[in-house]
């Protein structure tokens, strides 16, 4: 545990709602305040979604995410964007005809949902693996589909994040690594927690770190009330690490956080406090070899 940690602030997500953390941001400027804030805080990397200021859902609008990424950059040059390629990906089936889309789905072709990648080319960008129910939803990401978005992400420039949220993902990405799909050495983000997806439990997060190709740089994250556990499990386990109001609504049992900037501040105390230290940005880019 020489090494220093990378912290991520997970800013506001997209099914996280206003109901379910008063203090969400939602706006561009709510966002990149808060975003700008957590830098300040201690995070190396802002992991961003952009919001539809008139109903709060999660959107894929690029003139959304342009203000967004000038807003930050307007006034911090250092730290390490990355922008989500989550949203695109939910299919709702209609109760009458399940071939059928019903309100709330959101698939659409692959192309779409790195066009803002392609267009403001953060260094980051994340690529999940997962097709799984999240609630009456189904998140669908056909391997075809991930082949396109990963082609394109690496002509613009960009590294990818492999986000995984079961064993079976891995087996995927391990294929696509055999391909020359995806580049080693890896990005890789363990998502746990999610109903239906790997446990949030140290056991988990350990097997799936162990099956990790080697020279991977990872990071692991829990949902909810096991965000905070789940953080100290990755920089025990030598992973790095990811806190925000993407991740949960609560600074502490039954208190809503303020911000995502407590959030990041409660994350680094965690983590000197078990002996490691924060990785600033330009550190956070020699560790992942983006320099």
């Amino acid at each position: 545990m020489s090494r220093k940690t990378i912290l991520t602030a997970a800013i506001t997500g997209n099914l996280m709602t206003p109901e379910i953390s008063p203090n969400l941001p939602v706006t561009p400027a709510q966002i990149a305040e808060q975003a700008l804030e957590a830098a300040k805080a201690g995070a190396a990397i802002l992991h961003l979604h952009v919001r539809d200021p008139e109903t709060a859902k999660g959107s894929m609008d690029l003139a959304l995410y342009r203000e967004l990424v000038e807003r930050i950059r307007e006034k911090n040059e250092d730290v390490i964007l990355n922008l989500t390629t989550g949203e695109g990906g939910r299919f709702v089936p209609s109760e009458d005809n399940p071939q059928i889309a019903a309100p709330g789905s959101t698939l659409c072709v692959p192309e779409k949902r790195v066009a803002h990648v392609e267009e403001l080319r953060p260094e980051i960008c994340t690529l999940d693996f997962n097709t799984m129910w999240s609630g009456q939803a189904s998140v669908i990401n056909a391997p075809r589909n991930l082949e396109i978005m990963a082609k394109r992400i690496y002509a613009a420039g960009v590294k990818p994040e492999v986000e995984i949220f079961d064993s079976g993902d891995l087996h995927m990405l391990k294929d696509f690594i055999k391909r020359g799909v995806i580049q080693t050495p890896l990005m890789v983000q363990m998502v746990l927690g999610v109903r239906f997806g790997a446990v949030a439990n140290p056991e988990t997060m350990a097997f799936l770190a162990s099956q990790l190709p080697e020279g991977t740089e990872w990071a692991a994250f829990g949902i909810g009330r096991m965000a905070f556990p789940m953080l100290a499990q990755a920089f025990l386990l030598g992973g790095h690490c990811r806190i925000g109001m993407e991740d949960t609504a609560y600074i502490s049992k039954g208190e809503h956080c303020l911000s995502n900037a407590q959030l990041v501040e409660k994350a680094v105390g965690i983590i000197t406090s078990l002996g490691g230290e924060v990785a600033s940005p330009s550190e956070a880019r020699h560790i992942l070899g983006m320099c």
